[in-house]
């Protein structure tokens, strides 16, 4: 651990110092005008399995290859993936696989985070919440004290319910003032957007809070990842812990479920130009009446509002970064 905190506190003094590279906190245009983070950006990402899509793989790479570097990971429980400490142990062998391979700027330890859905309190103010002080609200709040920085926030991205999220305002409302939140979660209809199903309808009061209270980055344009990993790739990935474990996994991969590609977060926030189209808009629901978490809480345009919603992405750049990554030997020799 002491590993750990000696790079995260380097971390913190070159982004203070305003270093180029991925590290660069001296300058405040964004390399994607339609987000507010970019590669730039520190990561902790939150998902719950580990072995129906290409999250976790995508994270390392781009911690490994310009992309935001990968400073902490929580495995959470889920209706979907049960149990938090399988599912701890599957984003741990990841990490083993990741760094036994070379790749650098990942953490060396996964925080196993068991959640509840948070309860809307009988007045239905946020601030009366009662809060769950779960250990991935914690992390999210230590981190974002040490990595953040006024021009680097922290990004959480979210391929869960944004439970861990909103329980790290109701321990510490300054932590939005460090963190933004990017998800996979719900979908876009033209021109609104949904936090539905997936993920969404999981924890409908945390959405309301994140979508309150946090600058918030509303992926839910998905695609296809059938054809990120497919069999023929199989006797192309490097030889290596990393390139075993992807094709180990590579026939586990959901390939019915389009919205299963949680990847869809990291790649928004760190792979340049996969957003092609976003817009400003706010949560609009009568919560005190409640809404049907079913369909979700609306997302409408609105000018000047804290929610970003993505409304395209440029699917094909996924796999072929991808290949481009496990094809470089210079990918692993760090």
């Amino acid at each position: 651990m002491r590993r750990r905190s000696v790079a995260l506190r380097l971390f913190a003094l070159l982004a203070s110092a305003g270093c180029g590279g991925t590290l660069d906190a001296g300058h405040d245009e964004p390399h994607n005008p339609l987000l507010p983070v970019d590669e730039r950006n520190p990561v902790i990402l939150i998902n719950d399995g580990w072995s129906d899509n290409w999250s976790g793989e995508y994270a390392v790479l781009l911690a490994n290859t310009g992309g935001p570097p990968l400073v902490g990971i929580i495995a959470n429980n889920t209706k979907y993936w049960q149990d938090a400490k399988a599912n701890a142990t599957g984003w741990t062998n990841l990490v083993t696989a990741a760094r036994s391979s070379g790749l650098t700027n990942i953490p060396d330890a996964v925080t196993t985070s068991a959640i509840t859905p948070l309860v809307k309190p009988a007045d239905g103010q946020i601030d009366s919440t009662m809060p769950n002080h779960s250990a991935g609200a914690q992390l999210i709040v230590d981190l974002s004290l040490q990595l953040s920085t006024p021009l680097r926030p922290v990004v959480v991205v979210a391929d869960v319910p944004l439970t861990d999220c909103a329980d790290a305002y109701l321990i510490d409302h300054t932590v939005v003032d460090r963190v933004v939140v990017v998800a996979a979660l719900g979908d876009y209809t033209a021109p609104n957007g949904s936090m539905g199903v997936p993920n969404g309808d999981l924890d409908p009061w945390a959405d309301w809070i994140v979508a309150q209270k946090f600058r918030y980055v509303h992926v839910g344009v998905w695609y296809d990842q059938s054809n990120d990993v497919t069999a023929a790739d199989l006797p192309n990935l490097p030889m290596n812990p990393l390139g075993n474990w992807m094709a180990a996994k590579q026939p586990k991969i959901f390939t019915d479920i389009t919205t299963a590609s949680d990847q869809i977060a990291e790649l928004s926030t760190g792979l340049p130009q996969f957003v092609a189209a976003a817009g400003a808009v706010r949560a609009m629901a009568d919560i005190s009446g409640g809404f049907d978490a079913s369909k979700g809480l609306p997302l409408v345009p609105h000018e000047g509002g804290n929610v970003w919603l993505v409304t395209k992405v440029v699917a094909p750049l996924a796999a072929a970064n991808l290949r481009l990554w496990l094809s470089e030997p210079k990918t692993f020799m760090h």
